[in-house]
């Protein structure tokens, strides 16, 4: 046990300081990042109003057009993580925001051990959370401040609970089953993707709906929705619905963010898997050839990898983090087929693991490449600039959530469409006590002739306080002085 101990602990250190140095291979935060954070310092103000109440910044609120999932309401994000990182900015702890993350996927790696140890054996949960811990997807997004990785650390506490209690009988955790999943779903509304594996997953091992009589499945489903009820009381209050949130969630998803086809995830495989993407691909083969599916701990890993993966791919927005909590169970099947290996099973291994560190650096260039721009320096710049302004002021820009996040100054939307004219109409509606500044660039787009022509309008009419050029990048601060 002290042995294991030790290994937990080195492996967890390794996990976080990699995941930590991720954390530079990007200047700036991205929208939903400084969203989740936003919530969080706004919080302290008020712990019962999620939302956007305060008026100092916005997001883009889907609506879908019906008035009652609409601004300033947030249900549509999932709540744990602002409420948690509320607690970093009441501490006055901020600068430990960055590094929460980081800490619950390298804490992942330990829990990954630890089922793939329950389900299979040490060396199994060795081989497993080993392969977890190098996977680029879940370390490239330990890096930021987004739901992913804090509902892939419940997703494993909820699988390791659930077959603790239901297989190994253990009555606490069949208990524990319900609280994990509970807050698996307030850092993620696709918990819900993985909700009917459990019920699958018995189904076929019993041939019956008897485990349906057992008490403690019913204290956890108690526990469940106990877990639920302060979101149930938010939902009633804001949405007259104590599944209003829930359904703000899902309307969002329908429309939200483009469409994808079917095969993204299979476009991009290596990139977010590496090598343990084709390990995992080979192991699935054997486990085929071997016949090793009738198994109830593979079976039970395929139900969870094939339905959550298959919602992901019917879903008609996609982006990369959103299979994160397939991760464990390309980990452990990985690790499973490596324990079965019988010749050279130590030379493979370091080969897979080397393979995978080399392309992390790789990894870790492309990011730092794609981020490290003349755009975001300028932008960040202009930020810098308007922390040193009067807090009573007032920033117009295309990034208020981001803009919030670096200065903590009241922002607004540019004006649709985005005119000289509308602009300065919007100017004229202000209460004139505060300071009004106008942050323009091109670090979202490149600027087209009507983007110039509004620069050469407030290079005319209002005061440029502050200039960054950096080759075909520019940001300027302008401040309007008035009728």
């Amino acid at each position: 046990m002290k042995k294991e101990f030790k290994i937990l602990i080195i492996l967890f250190f390794i996990a976080f300081i990699l995941r930590a140095i991720f954390l530079f291979s990007s200047p700036v935060r991205i929208w939903d990042e400084t969203v989740y954070a936003n919530l969080g310092h706004d919080l302290t103000s008020n712990f019962f109003d999620y939302s956007l109440s305060s008026n100092k910044w916005s997001d883009f609120i889907p609506s879908g057009g019906d008035e009652v999932y609409t601004w300033p309401k947030m249900g549509f994000r999932a709540p744990l993580l602002p409420y948690v990182l509320s607690s970093f900015y009441l501490l006055n702890l901020d600068f430990m925001v960055p590094f929460f993350i980081p800490f619950m996927g390298a804490l992942s790696v330990i829990f990954i051990y630890i089922l793939g140890k329950e389900l299979f054996n040490s060396k199994v949960g060795l081989f497993s959370s080993l392969l977890f811990l190098f996977i680029p997807l879940h370390i490239a997004f330990s890096a930021r401040i987004l739901t992913d990785v804090l509902f892939t650390f419940f997703v494993i506490l909820t699988f390791l609970s659930f077959w603790k209690g239901y297989e190994k009988n253990n009555k606490k955790y069949k208990v524990f089953f319900g609280l994990f999943l509970a807050l698996a779903l307030l850092s993620r509304y696709t918990a819900i993707w993985i909700m009917p594996i459990f019920p699958i997953y018995l189904l076929i091992r019993n041939k019956s709906f008897r485990f349906l009589k057992d008490k403690h499945l019913w204290f956890a489903i108690l526990v469940f929705f106990a877990t639920l009820i302060p979101w149930f009381v938010y939902s009633f209050f804001n949405y007259n619905n104590p599944f209003g949130a829930f359904i703000h969630g899902f309307k969002a998803s329908a429309y939200w963010g483009g469409l994808q086809s079917w095969h993204f995830f299979f476009d991009y495989w290596f990139k977010m898997f590496s090598i343990m993407g084709f390990v995992f691909v080979i192991a699935l083969i054997y486990i085929i050839y071997k016949k090793y599916y009738f198994k109830k701990e593979i079976y039970f890993l395929l139900i969870w990898f094939f339905f959550f993966f298959g919602m992901a791919v019917y879903m008609p927005h996609k982006e990369d983090r959103f299979i994160l909590a397939i991760t464990p169970v390309i980990a452990l099947i990985s690790g499973y087929f490596i324990d079965k290996i019988n010749k050279h099973k130590k030379l493979i291994f370091a080969a897979i693991i080397l393979t995978a560190l080399i392309y992390l650096g790789f990894h870790f260039s492309w990011i730092y490449n794609s981020y490290y721009t003349d755009t975001n320096k300028c932008f960040l710049e202009g930020n810098k600039f308007l922390r040193g302004v009067n807090m009573n002021s007032v920033v117009f820009t295309d990034e208020s959530p981001v803009v919030y996040y670096y200065t903590k100054l009241e922002t607004r939307f540019y004006p649709v469409p985005l005119t000289y004219e509308n602009i300065n109409n919007n100017l004229r509606d202000m209460d004139f006590g505060k300071d009004i500044y106008v942050l323009f660039g091109n670090y979202v787009k490149k600027p087209n002739q009507e983007d110039k022509k509004i620069m050469a309008d407030l290079n005319d009419n209002f005061h440029k306080v502050f200039s960054c050029v950096e080759g075909d990048a520019f940001s300027f601060v302008y401040k309007y002085a008035g009728k």
